[in-house]
């Protein structure tokens, strides 16, 4: 099998489980609590936050752990909205997280007002554009690092910039990038960032949010005021863990795993296009993740192909698992100005830090194999 779906999720790094694996049973304790057993879970937490907080450029208290990344989007968007008096505004692009587009449409059911940028057929918005949108009634924009279909990189900081002297938070959502960019939240200027773990080697079910300092965030879920009263709920102190050791992974191997990555994805790109005539390279112009490739075949049925290559030993992808069996066209390409046929004709191909070398050309020649095979 070549797992080349990265972006979906990625295979636990062996280190994280290691990590982890006290806290099944010996450091079972609730770290809210107040004895020795307590104590133990609370030291480990604390310790993550702090790990977690040194490698994104923040302060411990910064930090706010969650169920994951939708939860990390959730918590920013809908949070900063309902902060205040009434519910602020949200400025945002088409293109993002459906854990964004979903906040909005439920802030929009409420009464607040969202704003959506467009992009250009690469996927971008205009800082300048999305600072026009900005006015005295929005509470926050939000516009994703790095893109989870195709891999195109966002210019967070320079809307961050066109937004410094305005009263309104920026968020991020950074999931998709941390495996394969390092992340400053003070370069990028950002006031809320999510990260999901399981993006990069830490276990599923487990995230952050990052809250600046002085921000006025509102809690989505109630109950016991854990996380200064951020997010409530009993800790889960296993997946805190596990997601601070994935994440000093990720950052000690950044560097080796870019470079394989990028060769396979090049030789991947290389090797396809001169084997099948009229293959596309969805955003190659502009700057994006080193692990993704968003190809387009034209002619080929992506779903078809799909089966096709699970069949042969390729586990790749048409879109976010987050629509995985979806009827309707990608909202990301159909907002890049794609039509239904054309972004039914799009595969997305994500190497990791699994990832061999060699496996890119591998790939493709399975690929060019079975799309042959279908125009045949």
């Amino acid at each position: 099998m070549y797992y080349v779906d990265h972006a979906a999720t990625t295979p636990m790094r062996p280190e994280v489980w290691a990590a982890m694996e006290p806290f099944v049973a010996d450091a079972f304790g609730n770290s809210s609590g107040s004895h020795g057993v307590s104590r133990r879970a609370k030291n480990a937490l604390e310790e993550a936050r702090e790990h977690a907080a040194g490698l994104i450029g923040a302060r411990p208290l910064e930090i706010v752990f969650t169920g994951g990344g939708t939860e990390a989007d959730n918590l920013a968007v809908k949070g900063a909205c309902l902060a205040g008096d009434g519910i602020g505004g949200l400025v945002t692009s088409p293109t993002e997280h459906e854990a964004v587009l979903e906040s909005a449409a439920f802030l929009e059911r409420l009464g607040g007002r969202v704003s959506l940028v467009a992009v250009d057929d690469l996927g971008l918005v205009d800082p300048e554009a999305v600072a026009a949108m900005v006015d005295d009634q929005t509470a926050v924009v939000s516009i994703m690092l790095a893109n989870n279909e195709t891999g195109a990189i966002q210019p967070v900081g320079e809307v961050a910039a066109a937004l410094h002297d305005r009263n309104v938070l920026i968020h991020s959502d950074a999931v998709q990038a941390f495996g394969t960019r390092r992340i400053d939240v003070d370069t990028l200027g950002v006031d809320l960032l999510s990260l999901a773990a399981h993006k990069f080697g830490g276990p599923r079910g487990v995230g952050l949010l990052f809250v600046r300092e002085g921000s006025a965030i509102e809690a989505v879920i109630h109950g016991g005021g854990q996380e200064l009263g951020r997010r409530s709920g009993t800790h889960n102190v296993m997946g805190a863990v596990g997601m601070a050791t994935a994440m000093g992974l990720a950052d000690k191997h950044r560097d080796d795993v870019v470079e394989l990555v990028a060769n396979e994805r090049d030789a991947f790109e290389t090797m396809l296009s001169q084997r099948l005539a009229g293959t596309g390279i969805t955003v190659a112009a502009v700057e994006r993740l080193a692990s993704h490739s968003h190809i387009s075949i034209p002619g080929i049925r992506n779903e078809t192909l799909l089966v096709r290559l699970d069949r042969a030993g390729v586990a790749a992808s048409a879109a976010s698992a987050c629509q995985s069996g979806a009827a309707t066209v990608s909202h990301v390409l159909k907002a890049m100005g794609m039509t239904l046929d054309e972004a039914r004709e799009c595969l997305r191909v994500s190497f990791g830090w699994t990832t061999q070398p060699g496996d890119g050309g591998a790939v493709a020649k399975i690929v060019a194999q079975e799309v042959e095979a279908l125009r045949s």
